[in-house]
């Protein structure tokens, strides 16, 4: 997908991209001339040399910086360690599926924890750097479960709708500046987390590949086709673009439908 954004001079900080959604608005926000600080709460060979190779790939520097997006000191000290942040993007986040009444604690705590409060801790130290450097973008990766709710989600559905509201609330605040906030709704997206659940789902259900993907994973997606991570990094730099400057407060979502339901 070729970008016309110019994004030079700029610096992205992407939480959870060692993989997935936040590698893919990585490598576009990279192909439009944004230099990346890439983090994961490990601290691998693979997670540096993966920053090696982008940077190799489309010229711009690349830095990986370990930090855990459950603990709120290592949130702030990964925008800190940066030392610029001019795009933040809030991507982290796992999931967990139970009835209410059975939901672990520990997995509430983690999922409101990564998913949510992560956001807040990033956001209350990159602001101060955009406000200096007199230009920013804070885009946070919420879900269509932001939107909308489904049973057995309950952390997953409070997190998302949350991260709405703080974007909201983030964008009121920099009305005023050349600081944007937005929130990108995907809906189910074809990552490496989604290609592992097809195999299980298989057996669960004795259901073909196909049959997975149409009536168990895009029930609720009336395109009946994935995302892409490509598809949300592309949102990414249109939303840091100058054509997005009077885009602030809302969502967008890239969802094939689901929430036109």
């Amino acid at each position: 997908m070729a970008l016309i954004y110019d994004l030079s001079g700029k610096t992205a900080v992407i939480t959870g991209s060692n993989s997935g959604i936040g590698l893919g608005i990585a490598q576009q926000l990279a192909q439009a001339g944004a230099d990346i600080v890439l983090n994961s709460f490990t601290d691998t060979d693979d997670d540096h040399a993966l920053a090696d190779k982008l940077a190799k790939e489309t010229g711009v520097q690349v830095r990986y910086i370990q930090a855990d997006m459950s603990k709120g000191d290592q949130c702030r000290r990964l925008i800190a360690d940066a030392g610029v942040c001019d795009i933040l993007i809030n991507n982290a986040g796992i999931q967990h599926v139970a009835a209410i009444p059975d939901f672990p604690t520990d997995k509430w705590d983690a999922i409101i924890a990564i998913n949510l409060s992560s956001a807040f801790h990033t956001t209350a130290i990159a602001l101060p750097m955009m406000r200096k450097a007199g230009w920013g973008r804070v885009i946070n990766i919420a879900s269509a479960h932001g939107l909308t709710a489904s049973p057995y989600k309950s952390a997953y559905i409070a997190a998302k709708h949350g991260i709405i509201g703080l974007t909201k609330t983030t964008a009121l605040e920099t009305a005023e500046e050349p600081i944007t906030a937005n929130a990108i709704c995907p809906g189910y997206v074809l990552t490496p987390i989604v290609e592992k659940q097809i195999p299980d789902t298989m057996k669960e259900y004795n259901m073909t590949r196909e049959e997975v993907i149409q009536n168990v994973m895009l029930k609720r997606q009336p395109s009946k086709e994935f995302a892409t991570v490509d598809q949300m990094g592309g949102t990414a730099a249109f939303l840091c673009s100058a054509a997005a400057d009077q885009i602030t407060g809302t969502t967008i979502s890239v969802d094939g439908g689901w929430t036109a339901l």
